[in-house]
């Protein structure tokens, strides 16, 4: 496939205004389908489970089968629409939506187009100086997810080329909120970190209301993004029309979301200024080369034949039951994030790295449970963090936010050095029990007695007669020497402070 021509990015933007848009997928945590009974376990609807074994006749688009509304999805679709600011519609209905799903027995999805359960709302985005942006929401409504297709036979494992595909229905049904945003205008130069600061929020949202792992990398989270570019116009003159849209896929990482919505800003851009025009399509996004490629025109809702759903009833949820659902919402991200780096006392670059890490609710939880805030940023960060990067694994599943505080507390205790706590995390992460067991069984605890620790500073001073009287002589750092023979000897649970307290006190003798 011939590469894109691309327009430098700051010119691209002295020629053209980027507009953009975001249509973000949220999986909702029901213990069942948005419209059936059958199962749907957050950590198995998309890996482990075998295929087409989380299904009903719904799923299949059994003929006689009949969908029937989840409440549950419901709930959890009204709070996140009050938590987006959203007004929270009197009643809203369901409408099918056709088109060729190949993974969607009925060969139609069940949706709500033009009467949603949320609409007309705004979400503050932050940007990494600080910097708050105000985006849009034109509303946000309930659907079903569709099944998953396999292609077997080709050498990509896509479409192109491939002899056959395979159908896994444990997706389909699964509950869905598309969240949908008016055009973002304004953006500029900070349209890419807009574009991934805007995903962030919207995951910080759901994962605080409790309804969605929001995990990109596992599908439970995914956003399309749309970029379209319109020439500036001169001092005086109105604003160009809104240019034609693209639309890019399922990206499935915030770094990916900023790099797409930059590479089609600048692609639309070197189209633009050789006299070309902008095809409505959609576009998927390939992380391995860091570009787009064209996928399908993209339809209007006209082509897709909305039409309400015959087999269910309106959503009309009850006024106490939005405002319960309204007094229940969580604090909202952007001003929790304020709090606790104020609280925390956190230069920006070092909060930063914690939101970025997606390790806040870990420091919050270990500072709740007992720990300094910059101890329990120190573990998460480094420590934590530089296990989980060897092993492949999320920080937040090594070890809990209690046993980090736990272990912090041994060291401030003088329990444990921080070399010792760093062999004491280990053994916690291994499964051999609290931070204080893993002292206990491994014999880890510093040494505290003086008596053992002068034994052991004779013996490394009787190795090196010399340095006493160099000491004396007012040459201090020949102490080094003593101290490391002495935590050598004491196998590290000497406290080397202490250690360099006493090789001093002989000296002065």
């Amino acid at each position: 496939m011939a590469k894109d021509a691309l327009m430098d990015f700051d010119e691209a933007l002295e020629r053209y205004e980027p507009v953009l848009g975001f249509e973000v997928h949220v999986e909702l945590n029901t213990e069942t389908k948005m419209f059936s009974a059958a199962a749907n376990p957050a950590n198995e609807r998309n890996h482990g489970a075998s295929p087409n074994t989380l299904v009903a006749p719904v799923d299949m688009g059994l003929p006689g089968s009949l969908p029937v509304v989840n409440e549950t999805a419901v709930r959890y679709s009204i709070s996140l629409g009050l938590a987006l600011g959203c007004e929270i519609a009197p009643s809203s209905r369901f409408a099918r939506k056709n088109y060729f799903y190949p993974d969607l027995g009925k060969n139609y999805q069940i949706s709500q187009y033009d009467e949603p359960i949320a609409f007309e709302g705004q979400v503050e985005v932050e940007l990494e100086d600080g910097t708050r942006f105000e985006v849009p929401i034109e509303r946000a409504h309930m659907e079903e997810d569709a099944g998953k297709l396999t292609h077997m036979g080709g050498a990509t494992g896509r479409i192109q080329g491939a002899e056959y595909s395979l159908v896994d229905y444990n997706r389909a049904g699964v509950p869905l909120v598309e969240i949908v945003t008016k055009p973002i205008f304004g953006a500029e130069h900070r349209a890419p970190e807009l574009a991934a600061a805007y995903v962030r929020a919207i995951r910080d949202i759901v994962i605080g209301l409790g309804i969605s792992e929001a995990r990109m990398e596992r599908g439970n989270l995914r956003c399309d993004a749309n970029v379209s570019l319109r020439p500036r116009a001169l001092p005086g003159e109105p604003a160009a029309p809104l240019g034609t849209r693209t639309e890019t896929k399922n990206v499935n990482s915030m770094r990916s979301v900023e790099r797409a919505v930059r590479y089609e800003i600048q692609r639309q851009a070197a189209i633009l200024a050789a006299g070309g025009s902008i095809t409505q399509e959609t576009r998927h996004w390939h992380e391995d080369t860091g570009r787009t490629s064209p996928g399908r025109p993209k339809s209007d809702a006209d082509d897709y034949r909305y039409f309400p759903e015959p087999d269910l009833l309106p959503v009309a949820p009850p006024v106490e039951l939005i405002e319960s659902l309204r007094a229940a919402l969580p604090e909202p991200p952007a001003v929790r994030r304020r709090r606790l780096k104020e609280s925390w006392g956190f230069a920006d670059i070092d909060f930063q790295g914690v939101v970025n890490a997606g390790l806040l609710n870990e420091v919050e939880a270990t500072v709740a449970a007992g720990a300094a805030p910059a101890a329990a940023r120190k573990w998460w960060m480094s420590e934590i963090s530089r296990i989980a990067n060897a092993e492949g694994v999320d920080a937040a599943s090594l070890v809990s936010p209690a046993s980090v505080a736990a272990l912090q507390q041994l060291v401030d205790a003088g329990t444990l050095t921080d070399k010792l706590a760093r062999q004491v995390l280990e053994g916690v992460i291994a499964g051999e029990g609290t931070p204080q067991e893993v002292v206990d069984a491994r014999g880890l605890a510093v040494v505290s007695d003086d008596g053992a620790l002068i034994a052991a500073i004779d013996e490394a001073l009787a190795a090196q007669p010399d340095v006493l009287a160099k000491i004396r002589d007012g040459k201090v750092q020949a102490a080094g020497a003593v101290i490391g023979a002495v935590m050598k000897a004491m196998r590290g649970q000497a406290d080397a402070a202490r250690v360099r307290e006493l090789v001093l006190e002989r000296a002065a003798q």
